[in-house]
C-alpha cells in the first residue's frame, strides 16, 4: 500500500469515524433527530476539508491501481467519504447537478470504471471485503448499533453465499444424483442460518438507533453528475441464484430483471460473473416438474423432492422475515415519527417509502410462491401451482 492511500486509509478508520460519531451523539441528543442541517457545522468543515486534502494527493499521484484489491479498497474508502458527506447533508442530490466533492467524484469514477463497478461505495466494501487491522474493521462511527448491523449483517452474506454455492454445485450432478440430497440439505442448513442470524439481529439492534444514526449513510448520493442509490444488503449474487435455481423468479419477468440490471454493477464482478451464469440454467424446480411426469415412483424423487421443497420453503422463510422485521421494524414504522418535508429522502434505493414497500412486497410473495388471489395478488408470475404440484406428487 503506498504512502498516500495508507494516509487516507489510516484517517478513514481514525478521525473520519470519531467525527462522524459525534456528529451522531448530537443529532440523537435533540428532540428532533433528524435535524442535522445547521448541527456540527465546525466538525463537519474539519471532516470535508481533511477527506478533499488526503483524495487531492490522491489525484495528484495519478497511478492509483496496484491491483484490484486495493484499488477496491479505495474505492469504499472514497465511497464512505462521500456517504458521510450526504448523511451529513454536506451534499444533497435533490439540490445539485452535479457533487460539489469534485475531486472524490474524479477519483471515484476512475476506479469505478476501471474496476467495472458502480464508483461508490457497496455493501461488500462493509461486509465480505472490509478488511481488519488489529481486530478492527472499517465503520461509519464506532456507535455499538452499527457494528452490530454490520457484523451481523456480514454473517447473514456469507451464510446465504453458503448456501448458493451448495445450490449451484447441484447443477452438473442432476437432481437424482444421491450426493444432490446433501448437497440440499448444505442449502437448507445455511438458510436456517440465515433466519438465526436475523432473529439475533432483530433482538439486539436497537430501532431508534439503527433509524436515525446508521441507515442514513446507506442513502444516494451523485458521484459527478449521476445520482447513485444507496449501498443495499442484497448486493451480492448469492440470494439471486437461490431466486433463480430455485425456480422462484425468473430473469425473463420484466420487474425481476430490472432488479438484476440495477444491482449488477453494485456487486464484486466476481459475483457478476456467478449471476450471469445462472441465468443461463434451467431451475431445479423445471428439472422436477420434469421429472414428476413419469419418476414420482422412484425412490430418489420423493426423497429430493422432499428435501428440494423444504429448501423452498427456507428460502421463502428468510424474504418473509426480512420484509416483517426488518423493514417493518426498523424503517416502516420509525417513520411514521418524520415531519412529512423528511419522508422524501428516507429509502438508500431512492423511491418514496410506499413505493419501496410495495416493490419488497412483491418480491417476498415471489420468494415465498404466494398463492394467486384476486383480493391479494394476482400481479406477480408465482410459481404456487407448480410447487402445489410437486407436493401433491410426494407419498
Amino acid at each position: 500500500m503506498n504512502t498516500f492511500v495508507n494516509a487516507f486509509d489510516q484517517w478513514i478508520r481514525g478521525a473520519f469515524v470519531e467525527m462522524n460519531t459525534e456528529l451522531e451523539e448530537t443529532y440523537f441528543a435533540q428532540q428532533d433527530k433528524s435535524a442535522v442541517e445547521d448541527v456540527g457545522t465546525a466538525t463537519k468543515t474539519q471532516l470535508v476539508e481533511e477527506g478533499r486534502g488526503f483524495i487531492a494527493d490522491l489525484l495528484n499521484e495519478g497511478n492509483t491501481d496496484e491491483g484490484f484489491d486495493q484499488a477496491f479498497d479505495l474505492l469504499g474508502n472514497v465511497g464512505l467519504y462521500m456517504a458521510a458527506c450526504r448523511r451529513h447533508d454536506i451534499t444533497e442530490p435533490s439540490r445539485e447537478t452535479s457533487s460539489p466533492l469534485a475531486e472524490a467524484s474524479g477519483l471515484a469514477m476512475h476506479l469505478g470504471s476501471s474496476l467495472n463497478v458502480t464508483p461508490r461505495f457497496a455493501t461488500s466494501h462493509l461486509t465480505t471485503h472490509n478488511s481488519s487491522l488489529n481486530g478492527h474493521y472499517k465503520s461509519f462511527t464506532s456507535l455499538p448499533d452499527e457494528y452490530l448491523f454490520i457484523e451481523y449483517n456480514t454473517r447473514g452474506v456469507f451464510a446465504f453465499k453458503r448456501a448458493a454455492d451448495a445450490l449451484v454445485r447441484v447443477l452438473p450432478l442432476g437432481i437424482s444424483h444421491p450426493v444432490s440430497y446433501h448437497l440440499l440439505m448444505d442449502v437448507k442448513l445455511a438458510l436456517q442460518d440465515v433466519v438465526k442470524i436475523n432473529e439475533q439481529l432483530f433482538e439486539h439492534l436497537d430501532t431508534q438507533r439503527f433509524f436515525y444514526c446508521v441507515r442514513p449513510y446507506y442513502k444516494p448520493y451523485r458521484v459527478g453528475q449521476h445520482e447513485y442509490r444507496g449501498a443495499n444488503a442484497g448486493d451480492f449474487a448469492g440470494i439471486n441464484e437461490l431466486d433463480i435455481l430455485l425456480g422462484l423468479c425468473s430473469a425473463n419477468n420484466t420487474s425481476y430483471s430490472q432488479l438484476l440490471v440495477d444491482k449488477l454493477l453494485y456487486m464484486m464482478p466476481y459475483d457478476q460473473q456467478r449471476l450471469r451464469e445462472v441465468m443461463r440454467q434451467t431451475s431445479l424446480l423445471d428439472s422436477f416438474l420434469a421429472a414428476s411426469n413419469n419418476q414420482t415412483d422412484q425412490d430418489w424423487y420423493q426423497r429430493n423432492t422432499a428435501l428440494f421443497l423444504e429448501v423452498c420453503e427456507a428460502h421463502g422463510e428468510t424474504a418473509a422475515q426480512h420484509h416483517e422485521q426488518l423493514v417493518g421494524k426498523f424503517i416502516e414504522r420509525p417513520s411514521t415519527a418524520l415531519p412529512e418535508q423528511r419522508l422524501k429522502n428516507i429509502t438508500a434505493s431512492g423511491p418514496p417509502l410506499p413505493v419501496l414497500i410495495s416493490a419488497l412486497e412483491k418480491l417476498r410473495d415471489l420468494r415465498t410462491a404466494a398463492q394467486p388471489d384476486a383480493a391479494r395478488r394476482d400481479d406477480i408470475p408465482s410459481r404456487y401451482a407448480d410447487y402445489d404440484r410437486l407436493r401433491a406428487s410426494l407419498r
